[in-house]
Order: C-alpha cells, then structure tokens, then sequence
C-alpha cells in the first residue's frame, strides 16, 4: 500500500506543476502582438485617367564619346526595350573627343558632324530621341584651360560667343537636314550642365551663364522657332526663377525649365567618387525640390513651362553603394510617386555603369550610377523601371501612397507596391560604410491586395520581386567574397540568380463576381509587380 500511496502522490505533484506551466503559455498566445497588415483596395471600374508616364520619357548617360562603344550600345538598346525610355541626355557632346569643332589657319570655324551622326543614328534606330545638352566647349573655342573629369570637359566661356552661336546653329541646321524638322521639333535643346557648380562646370559667373544661354537659344530658334530649348541644368533646384526672369525680361527664348537633385545630405559635386555621402533622413528629399520648382515655375511671369529633371537619383557621386544595393529600388519608385505631375521628366542619372568621369573603373560592383553594371548585371533599380514600364496604360483609383495599380484595354491588371524604409543609421556612417554590407530587412508584416469587380474569366497570376536577396545582385557579389575581377562564369551565375523571372505563376477563376485577393510577405525596401493576366 505504502508504495501505491507514493505513485499517487508523485503524479499529483507533477500533475499540479503542469497546470501554470500551460496557463503560462496559454497567457503568452494571448499577449502575442498582432501581425501588421497593409491593405491595398482596388476597383476595376474606377478609374483615375491615363497614366502619367513621365518617369520613362529619359534617362541619363555619362558622356556622348561612350555611346559610342558597342557594349554600351548593346546595354542601351536592352534597356530602351524593357524600360521605355523615351529620351537620353548625355555630357560631352561639343567636347574636343567628339571631334566637332575647330578652326583653321586663319581663324575660321570648321564642323564635323560625324561622330555625332554615329551616335544619334544609332539612337534613331533603336526608337529613342535625344535630350540635346550643349556642352561642354571646345578647346578650339574656349576661353581658358579650365576642365572637369578625367575626359577633360572644358567648362569656360567661348573666346567669341558669335562662333559659339554659329557651331550651334550649323548644329541645329545639320539636325534638321539629316532628320527632319518634324522629328528635331520633339526633341530638347539644354543650355549646359550645372553652371552654378563653380568652378566646377563653369567658370563663369551667373550673368556669363545667361549671355551663354541667351546666345545658344536664339542660334537654336535661328533655325526653326518650334524647337524646343530651356535651363539651366542646374544642381540643386538653383537659378530657376532667376532665369525665367531674365528670359522675360530680354525676351529670351524658353520652353522649358531643367534643373537636378541628389538624395544624399551634402554637396553636389564629387568628380572623383572621393566624398562621403549620406541617405538623407527628409522624407520629401529629392521630391519636395521638384515640387518646389514646379511652384516656382506656376508663380513666374511664364507659369506655363515644363519642367524636366534632368538628373537625379539617390546619390551624386559615382562611388555610392546605395546605387547597387536593394535599398534603391524601392527609393526610387517612392521618390517617383512623391512627385505625382509635377515634372515632366525624371532622368535617372544614369542607365550604366559604362561611364568614366573617375575614369575607368576597376570594379564591378564599385558604386557607380548605372542600373547596369560594366558587364550588364541588372541592378535592383533596374528592375523598379522595368515595373513601371509594365503598367497599364489606365490608372486605378488608388489612396495607398506606396504604389501604382493599372489595368489595359484587353482587362490585364497590374499592382505595383513597394515599402520604402530609410535604414541608414545617420551622419556618424557614410553611405560608403553602410551599404557595402550585407544589410538584411526586417519584416513589414503582411501586404494584402483586394481588386473588386474583376471580370470573370481565367487568369494567370504572376508575382515578381526585388528587394534583399531577390534581384538583388550586389547580395550575390558579397556571397561570393567581393572578387575584384568576376570571370565569365561568376557573371553568368549573377545574372542567372537575379534574372527577374517570377517569384509565383499559378491560374486562378474568378467567377460570380468575388473579388480577386493577394496576401504577400513585406519586408523592409521590397518591391513587388502583381501581374494578372485574362487568359
């Protein structure tokens, strides 16, 4: 009996000592914080007009001599294709390396056109136009020795700015003997490239500039008053209400106004990719400047002209690892949206990394402008504007703030969400520091999209992504130990890991009219395009 008793009284003990252990975990389920949740609702049959595309009308190069080399050619054409992009502006196309200005023996001007021809014909061909920037000055023609960049740009006033008026007219007129005037009557004449940079990009004063200016643009109206010409091309949102000013008041051709902003907290120049940079914390950078100048255009005596940024990105200098990370990707389309219409271009500066103001690169994952890498590695920038340019061509009624929902005209809809978070840590890390590691994001919680009144009928429903680890080469780099030099098969590998194929394909019914519905994992800076297919 006695061991009987001690049995009992054993498993009564540990009967007892399970109990609170279960109330302790039940308690625990209960306090556990909910998951967030973002919800995206969209009507098929409410519409908000056409979309506005100018994030795809242009995009930057580095210099015109580079266009003319058969991978970047190869990189554009590639680019051009799942893009968009309509437009290109580029530096250097009047630099001594473009071979288009020079005089003889006794002083007079001689032209050649040639290698200019080369270049816009190849842009011709592959349908993109250009975005003309008048610049920098030949060295037959310029005043001092003052140069920018390891190409050496000159970046002084013309000796004679009648000669100067004159190459831009021959200019002007040669582009429309060779494309006709109704083609050049689309493009974009732009008077230089950042002149309140000096001596950086000019070293002139603010009124050498606008004699500049006042020059090109009537040799330019010369030929034909139709085309189009603007400025100043500065940094940082500068010198705007200053030039509409003085067109106004001396009756200065203007059709446009350009201008550029960066997203980093200092400076404006690093010609050398040497500076420190920092993701800057303002939740409007870059944004709030372009719809500052959209209101200083609306309250200048000429409220009517377009506005073009003519460079942006997160970064100026071309040694800025955000321009590689996936952090950038959602920066961008956040930036974009920000705007809404207040431009009529945003040209993200730059589509390659084949571009030498530093001077040839010796790595290939070095920081640099492009969406592509050297070797035509797709970066995860690259990847936001191939979204963008698989909207459809009507917008969705939309209140969520970090996307875009599309339909077209044979009842395809698309979703394009993102979460944008500023992970930088602030001022005591540079960029440089920062985004050369291997950053993970956190989770978001879950993004569901909710589409009412979808037709009914079969659908293919593809998921695409790009955020840490999912087209995001710069990840795989890292992985394999940052080689200086990567081999043809080390590139191979890259491209074929981060190729933007779908993450998800499935085919679904939609019947009787319930609404189609998506539940997606956010994390930290991803970026997802929903395509839906009617089959």
């Amino acid at each position: 009996m006695k061991k009987k008793e001690l049995l009992l009284a054993v498993i009564f003990l540990i009967s007892i000592s399970i109990k609170p252990a279960a109330q302790s975990t039940k308690t625990t389920k209960l306090s556990r914080p909910s998951v967030p949740e973002r919800v995206i609702n969209i009507d098929f049959s409410n519409t908000s007009g056409a979309l506005n595309t100018f994030f795809k009308e242009c995009v930057g190069a580095g210099r015109a001599n580079e266009g003319l080399r058969a991978d970047w050619q190869q990189q554009l054409a590639y680019v051009k294709k799942e893009c968009g992009f309509r437009y290109i502006r580029m530096h250097g196309l009047l630099t001594d390396d473009m071979a288009v200005y020079k005089e003889d023996k006794n002083g007079h001007p001689e032209y050649n056109f040639m290698y200019v021809d080369v270049l816009f014909d190849f842009l011709q061909s592959i349908g993109m136009k250009p975005f003309v920037e008048w610049g920098f000055m030949p060295s037959s023609l310029a005043s001092g020795p003052q140069t920018i960049f390891w190409w050496r740009g000159n970046v002084t006033p013309p000796r004679d700015y009648a000669k100067w008026a004159g190459l831009i007219r021959a200019f002007t007129q040669h582009f429309t003997e060779r494309y006709g005037v109704e083609e050049v009557k689309t493009w974009y004449f732009e008077v230089w490239n950042e002149p309140n940079l000096s001596p950086g990009f000019w070293s002139g004063t603010q009124q050498d500039y606008f004699k500049l200016y006042k020059y090109t643009a009537e040799a330019v109206k010369s030929v034909n008053k139709a085309y189009r010409v603007g400025g100043p091309g500065t940094a940082g949102a500068a010198w705007e209400p200053e030039l509409i000013e003085y067109c106004h008041k001396n009756n200065v051709p203007i059709d446009f106004v350009s201008t550029h902003a960066y997203g980093v907290k200092q400076g404006f120049l690093d010609e050398f990719g040497n500076s420190g940079t920092v993701l800057d914390k303002n939740p409007m950078s870059v944004s709030g400047d372009v719809l500052q100048s959209r209101k200083e255009i609306a309250g200048s005596a000429i409220p009517q002209l377009e506005l073009h940024y003519t460079e942006w990105s997160a970064s100026y200098t071309p040694a800025d690892p955000v321009h590689d990370s996936y952090h950038e990707a959602a920066y961008v389309l956040q930036k974009l949206k920000q705007v809404g219409n207040a431009a009529n271009s945003m040209s993200y500066w730059v589509f390659t990394d084949i571009f030498e103001e530093a001077g040839p690169r010796f790595t290939p994952f070095h920081g640099g402008f492009g969406m592509l890498t050297i070797q035509g590695i797709n970066k995860p920038v690259f990847y936001a504007y191939q979204y963008l340019n698989r909207l459809g061509n009507i917008e969705l009624a939309n209140t969520d703030t970090a996307s875009w929902a599309c339909r077209d005209a044979a009842g395809n809809i698309q979703v394009l969400a993102w979460d944008f978070t500023n992970t930088h840590p602030g001022d005591s890390v540079n960029n440089q520091v920062y985004y050369i590691r291997d950053v993970p994001s956190a989770s978001k919680g879950k993004l569901k999209i909710h589409i009412a009144h979808v037709a009914d009928g079969m659908y293919a429903v593809e998921v695409y992504k790009t955020g840490y680890r999912s087209n995001d080469a710069y990840s795989t780099y890292l992985s394999m130990g940052k080689p200086a030099q990567l081999s043809k098969l080390q590139v191979d590998q890259i491209k074929k890991q981060n190729d933007g194929s779908p993450v998800s394909r499935e085919v679904i019914t939609i019947k009787n009219g319930v609404p189609f519905s998506k539940e997606l994992d956010m994390r930290e800076n991803d970026v997802y395009f929903l395509n839906l297919i009617k089959l």
